[in-house]
């Protein structure tokens, strides 16, 4: 049952808890969920940590990833995968939503939305996915800054920086940024769109000792490798960030062209999932049954003739 009712809580906070998995051996696979059902989802299919990506965030408010929501627009997405999963969620906080002050709010939001964990990356506004060109880089020390805020405002989270400067200032440039990142008191390191599998390598070289997140995301810059193949290159970490979206977009964009083709939806049932299998991933009878006053729901089997 989802983690919803008192004892079924869990007493950890979240950032602990996430701290807990990468103690563990082996990479930590996070795949995006920004939704309280594809959180559901996700913990179904066995997965112990999200990713609530920004991107994802915006386009499911018919937005471009451009840094345009706000810290309550993510705190709402947050509050539906912490209080649906009780995963701990590691979440896209993109250039801290303005400078110091407004980076410890920003944490100080987060935690008490259920975050686990934040990312912030080195970029200025307008910013733009890590994967798309003419990403302009806010000064390295101004955002040490920025880390330092959030070290200083947090009781739990674990905070993640992201440079994006492979791309304009390389290996050098990225490396140099990362170093002065953890030693303004980062717990990890993201490094943004490399390309090579012995790119991946060098930077896991140059920053012994330093867990480091990998993005596997789908039409960008980096080819595709398994959690196994980063896990070999050096990285502790790796997400999914939009693929579930990907997936659910192109479904619902058939489904209207069906509907529209069609006159209904009579071509497109068997690849919808079940009355009763929505009810049982949402632990609709589970929650019929706090309740004493309510009589066990019959869910109707397949559809009727006609």
């Amino acid at each position: 049952m989802p983690y919803v009712i008192g004892d079924d809580l869990p007493d950890i906070p979240a950032g602990q808890r996430f701290r807990a998995l990468l103690d563990r051996p082996g990479i930590l696979r996070m795949p995006g969920a920004h939704t309280g059902m594809a959180a559901l989802l996700a913990k179904r299919a066995g997965f112990e940590a999200l990713y609530v990506s920004g991107a994802a965030m915006s386009a499911n408010m018919g937005l471009p990833d451009l840094g345009m929501i706000t810290v309550e627009d993510v705190c709402w997405h947050v509050r539906q995968v912490s209080r649906a999963s009780s995963l701990p969620a590691l979440v896209d906080g993109d250039t801290g939503y303005g400078e110091a002050l407004n980076v410890m709010n920003m944490v100080r939001s987060f935690e008490d939305a259920g975050a686990a964990a934040v990312q912030l990356e080195d970029q200025l506004l307008p910013k733009k996915c890590g994967h798309l060109n003419d990403k302009k880089l806010a000064d390295p020390h101004d955002f040490a800054a920025k880390i330092a805020a959030a070290r200083r405002a947090r009781k739990h989270l674990y905070i993640i920086a992201r440079t994006d400067a492979a791309a304009s200032e390389g290996m050098d440039g990225a490396v140099g940024r990362a170093k002065l990142f953890m030693e303004a008191g980062a717990d990890a390191i993201f490094p943004e769109a490399l390309n090579t599998a012995e790119m991946f390598r060098e930077f896991a070289r140059r920053m012994p000792g330093v867990k480091l997140l990998a993005n596997m995301t789908e039409f960008g810059r980096t080819p595709f490798f398994t959690d196994q193949e980063f896990e070999a290159m050096g990285y502790a970490m790796v997400i999914w960030p939009v693929s579930h979206l990907r997936v659910a977009n192109r479904a619902m964009e058939e489904l209207y062209a069906a509907i529209n083709r069609d006159g209904g939806t009579q071509g497109m049932v068997d690849r919808m999932q079940t009355r009763a299998q929505l009810y049982d991933a949402i632990g609709y009878h589970e929650y019929e049954a706090l309740d004493s006053t309510l009589v066990r729901t019959v869910i109707p089997e397949g559809m009727p003739q006609r």
